[in-house]
This record gives C-alpha cells, structure tokens and sequence, in this order.
C-alpha cells in the first residue's frame, strides 16, 4: 500500500473501479448484441451508464493522487509517459489493419466489386466537400492544442485556458459534421468491401475524436481549477499526444480514403 512508502513509486491502493468498469464493458457490449438483433436498447443504456459512472469516480481518484496527494512523482511520470506512448503504438497499429484492409480491395478490385474501385454502383463523397472542412478543423485543432500547451509551459493560465476550449469545440464540431455526413451517406456498411472499409476507419476514428474531446475536456475543467503547472500537467499532455495522433489519422484517411479511394 502507498500510505508506509519509502520509495517513490506508486503503489496503488484497492479500488473497486477496475470491477465496476469490467462490468461495464460486459454490459455494453451485451446491450450492443441485444440492439443488433433486437433492437432493444436498455441493456446498452445500462451498460454505458455503468461505464461512464466508474470513469468518472476512477478519473476522480487519480486526479486526487497526482494533484492533492503528491503521488506522481518523477519516476511514476516516466512510468505514465511509457504507458501512454505504449498505447499511442498500440493504437497506430489499430488503424493500420484498416488501411491494410482498404489498399488490398481497392488496388486490385476483385470481379464481384466490378474490377473497378469504387464498386460499382457505389457513389463517394466528393472530398472538396465536407471531408475538406472536416480536415481543416482538425488542422486548426491541433494549433490551438499546441497553443495551449505551450501557453501552460509558460504559465499563461488565461491562454492555456482559450486553447483548449475551442480546441473542445472544434472536437464537438468536427463530431457534428461527421454525424451529418453519415446521415446523407448515399451507400451504407453493408455496400461490399468499400462500404465496410470506409464507415469501419472513420467510424473508429470518429470514436477517438469523441474520445480526445472528453480527455481534453476534462483537462479543461482540470485547469480551471489549477491542478497544472508549468511542470507538472502530463494529464494535459498525454491529451495533447493523443489529439496529435487523432490528427495523423485523419490525413491519412482523407488522402487515402476521401481522396485517392474516390
């Protein structure tokens, strides 16, 4: 336990959390069977409650620990910073099965899609469109992301604060246009290959969109309060990290995908 330590690393204490979040994930991806085949939501409503209430109280503890109980001590950084390096890997690799997927359908397009790419039949998003303004926003994300850590590595509070606050909403709006953009699809995931491969990539980038605007949110509301310093916010940081890779992700995807593949 952390409360006799003599070293300076982090020995967590028991917490139910990690119980709680198994059981959440259980639930959801149960409740996510159950409004597939049945179209039944309440299991997944359940599930994403559970979920959402054990992050919450487990992001409240460790925010306690590295920011009122001085537990995050330099080699328990370093530690983090691996792991959220780790991750970032893990992930990049995530997305690289979907590419691998997409290149081999579309660089050699097999006779049932046509022999042509897109499909036939399929009709593309015209990249210059939506996909276009979507890719500025993330561009103009990630500035006012680096803006803001760069303003709290010189302890400009005010301008940190700005930000990341319309780096949020440059995140909500970028979730906004792609929602839209699903509504008006004119081909589905059920159509072939390109159908599977397209709303698949994007559709899990979409998800790590979501994903970084909660974590750089939570950042935001973390730095109104004063929990960061001009060296100590890994928090902030590994959020800025992985905002960046979301960035990568979708250049790739709108070149790749929105652009070559139309």
């Amino acid at each position: 336990m952390s409360t006799h330590a003599n070293h300076p690393f982090h020995l967590v204490d028991q917490s139910p959390w990690p119980l709680t979040g198994a059981i959440g994930a259980l639930v959801t991806v149960s409740g996510l069977v159950k409004w597939f085949h049945h179209y039944n939501m309440s299991l997944l409503m359940l599930g994403l409650l559970i979920t959402s209430l054990t992050m919450i109280q487990w992001w409240r503890d460790i925010t306690r620990e590295g920011t009122f109980q001085g537990l995050h001590t330099l080699p328990v950084t370093v530690g983090l910073r691996w792991g959220m390096i780790l991750f970032i890997t893990s992930e990049v690799f995530f997305f690289i099965s979907f590419f691998w997927a997409f290149f081999h359908s579309s660089l050699a397009p097999t006779g049932e899609l046509g022999a042509i790419w897109p499909p036939a039949g399929i009709t593309p998003f015209n990249p210059l469109q939506i996909p276009l303004l979507n890719t500025a926003i993330l561009l103009a994300s990630g500035i006012t992301v680096t803006w803001a850590h760069h303003s709290l590595m010189e302890n400009m509070h005010t301008q940190s604060l700005q930000g990341l606050f319309f780096t949020v909403i440059l995140g909500i709006y970028f979730s906004i246009l792609q929602a839209y953009e699903y509504v008006e699809a004119p081909f589905t995931i059920s159509d072939a290959v390109y159908g599977s491969t397209f709303f698949v990539a994007t559709g899990f980038h979409g998800l790590h969109v979501i994903i970084g605007t909660t974590f750089l949110l939570v950042c935001l509301l973390r730095h109104s309060q004063y929990h960061f310093s001009s060296n100590h916010h890994f928090g902030f940081e590994a959020a800025a990290w992985y905002w960046h890779f979301v960035d990568v992700v979708w250049l790739f995807l709108y070149i790749s995908i929105y652009w070559w593949g139309s």
